[in-house]
């Protein structure tokens, strides 16, 4: 299996150049000057989409309905490496009777369940195809609210559909069907309709920043995705093992710019932490003493700078491990000791 390949995705080429010193425009030129930004603009989207769609697939779903009926769904995925991995969501894939693909060559495939993992709305599939066109995944971390982000898949089955907004925020949280809080969730207003799950959102130099899963409804240009960095760890994790282990602490947290006095008075290496936004009842965090309003600064001596390194440090392997957890609790700097325990369907 060829490795997941991945890219740091930089802010996508400007399109008003708005900083100092930058030139005004010449009067008069306004439509001209007008007509050459869209000119970039489209250029910049439909070479990212020319770049990505080859890898998006349809996903056909057949699920057993209530009588021995069949009930059919549809959703998006996309192409992870060239001997047939995809990515979609787990409430499109999971408990499916039969999944169908279709490539965007017209063929249609059969495809089997890999693993899927319904805390993170994520699942891996496979087809018997080689020398598939694949997805890189970008590094989520780097992402700036306001740049270019598209999203291709099959809305009330229109394949290969494209639509263009930006991101509007950045760690986000919400509530997935399992109950579990999401973390780490990028909101766009690039249009996303049933039929998008599972699909791409992609930067402007084609890399897939994040995986579409959610819209709210009656609300417009109120759309989320999964960060790629959530996706890659998620993914690697469902093709080696078939699901995903994780050590449960029992937060939910946000990114947090912390305040420079605070970064000088505790001479701290880094600008940034997880800030606490919940502690569960009966949970290995309550256990240690942590409080909402909490900033984690370190796990263990590493430095968490975010909710995704607090993630990525939640592996199978520190499950029932004694942790240092580092925290920031007004004007004191302190050491919790905390026990993560494996996450269960109980632990929400």
């Amino acid at each position: 299996m060829a490795p997941l390949d991945r890219g740091l995705t930089a802010t996508p080429r400007a399109i008003l150049d708005s900083s100092p010193g930058s030139a005004t425009p010449a009067a008069g030129a306004g439509p001209d000057a007008d007509a050459e930004l869209l000119d970039a603009y489209s250029s910049a989207v439909s070479a990212a989409v020319a770049r990505v769609r080859p890898a998006v697939v349809h996903i056909r779903v057949e699920r057993p309905g209530s009588r021995g009926r069949r009930q059919d769904g549809a959703g998006s995925g996309f192409a992870i490496t060239p001997d047939g991995y995809l990515v979609t969501n787990s409430h499109v894939a999971a408990k499916a009777a039969a999944l169908e693909v279709t490539l965007p060559d017209g063929r249609v495939l059969t495809a089997e369940l890999v693993g899927d993992d319904p805390d993170s709305d994520l699942a891996v599939i496979k087809i018997g195809a080689d020398s598939l066109a694949y997805a890189r995944l970008a590094d989520s971390s780097r992402l700036r609210v306001g740049q270019v982000a598209i999203a291709i898949g099959s809305p009330y089955g229109f394949q290969h559909t494209v639509t263009a907004g930006i991101i509007s925020a950045l760690g986000r949280s919400m509530r997935g069907a399992t109950g579990r809080l999401l973390d780490n969730i990028i909101q766009t207003d690039a249009a996303l309709n049933p039929g998008n799950s599972g699909g791409p959102l992609i930067d402007s130099r084609g890399w897939v920043i994040g995986v579409n899963t959610a819209v709210i409804l009656p609300a417009q240009g109120i759309c989320f995705a999964i960060a790629s960095n959530t996706a890659e760890r998620v993914a690697i994790a469902l093709i080696r093992d078939g699901r995903v282990r994780r050590a449960y602490l029992g937060v939910s947290a946000q990114d947090m710019q912390l305040p420079r006095r605070i970064v000088r008075h505790f001479d701290l290496a880094q600008e940034t932490g997880a800030r606490v936004e919940t502690v569960e009842s009966d949970s290995p965090a309550g256990a240690a003493g942590v409080r909402t309003g909490d900033i984690i600064i370190g796990f263990d001596e590493a430095p968490v700078t975010g909710v995704d390194d607090l993630q990525r440090m939640l592996t199978g392997g520190r499950i029932g491990d004694g942790i240092a957890l580092t925290i920031l609790r007004r004007v004191q700097r302190l050491t919790l000791k905390v026990t993560p325990r494996e996450h269960t369907r109980r632990s929400q």
